[in-house]
């Protein structure tokens, strides 16, 4: 497989661990409203922060 190739498959992984984060910061959320919770769990910042720089890293990776 060729460089282009190659970084394409990175990409596309990194694009799939994003929506991954996504959906567990999601489920934190929504545990956190189903227990009474007020304020936005640690965790779940944590993972948002995450999430943005896996969604960097797929965006600087994109073919020109």
């Amino acid at each position: 497989m060729d460089h282009d190739g190659r970084l394409e498959e990175i990409r596309q992984r990194l694009l799939n661990l994003g929506d991954e984060l996504e959906d567990i910061g999601l489920d934190v959320l929504r545990q956190a409203v189903d227990n009474g919770e007020t304020k936005r769990p640690p965790i779940e910042k944590t993972i948002a922060t995450a999430r943005r720089a896996v969604d960097k890293a797929a965006r600087a990776l994109e073919a020109g």
